[in-house]
């Protein structure tokens, strides 16, 4: 019987920072995969990641970023606020 072998799971911190040691490219790939404990394909894996995803920085923010609106919520508090507010104006002309 085999013990079961967790996945390990790393923070978006520790994977930056061996990425961006793999783009320095000081150590060999495989001395930066003994230091960190990985493998050299997941090293190549992040350090395209980080090539790819660095622009995305330095962008400005879309309007896809932006967080979705309800319409609809936002239609139907306007209709609560508008009959409120016409109601207040019946009971102030009084």
């Amino acid at each position: 019987m085999s013990a079961k072998r967790n996945r390990r799971r790393f923070t978006a911190q520790f994977k930056a920072e061996v990425a961006l040691a793999a783009l320095q490219e000081r150590e060999p790939l495989a001395a930066l995969a003994v230091k960190f404990g990985l493998t050299p394909a997941q090293i190549t894996t992040w350090k395209q990641q980080l090539k790819q995803q660095a622009a995305q920085v330095f962008s400005s923010p879309t309007v896809a970023a932006e967080p979705a609106l309800d319409v609809e919520a936002l239609y139907a508090q306007l209709g609560r606020l508008q009959m409120e507010n016409a109601l207040l104006k019946k009971t102030l002309a009084r």
